[in-house]
């Protein structure tokens, strides 16, 4: 009865770790499949402080002084790895990490929409 009842957990503790495998693999596949929402997830988490096309709204400016602006410069000075850093970890005590709030896949394409704001704003005579 003891050798049954053994069988009987080995192959369900098998059988769910198949199974627990198996929907793992689908919501990766599902989640690699649907790139995030770029310009959704910059509006919901970064539009207040960092204003909609990258220029801080005044308020924002006199509250930190240190904002980013996404410009020229700041394209020039930050690779988008260097961006998921600081979405990963903030930026002092003026800017929270978003570690919790968003999946490595979300900040790394909010990394690419912040580049690409900052691109929209180089000179006209560069483009």
């Amino acid at each position: 009865m003891r050798r049954l009842i053994a069988a009987l957990l080995v192959t369900a503790t098998a059988a769910l770790q198949q199974a627990g495998a198996q929907q793992q693999a689908g919501a990766q596949q599902q989640a690699g499949a649907q790139e995030p929402d770029a310009k959704a997830l910059y509006s919901e988490q970064c539009k207040k402080c960092h204003g909609v096309l990258g220029t801080p709204p005044r308020t924002m400016q006199k509250k930190y002084p240190k904002i980013a602006t996404f410009d020229e410069k700041f394209l020039e000075k930050h690779s988008e790895d260097s961006i998921v850093k600081v979405l990963t970890k903030g930026k002092g005590e003026d800017m929270e990490p978003f570690k919790d709030k968003l999946l490595p896949a979300e900040m790394a394409a909010v990394a690419r929409y912040v580049r690409e704001l900052a691109a929209k704003k180089k000179p006209e005579s560069e483009h």
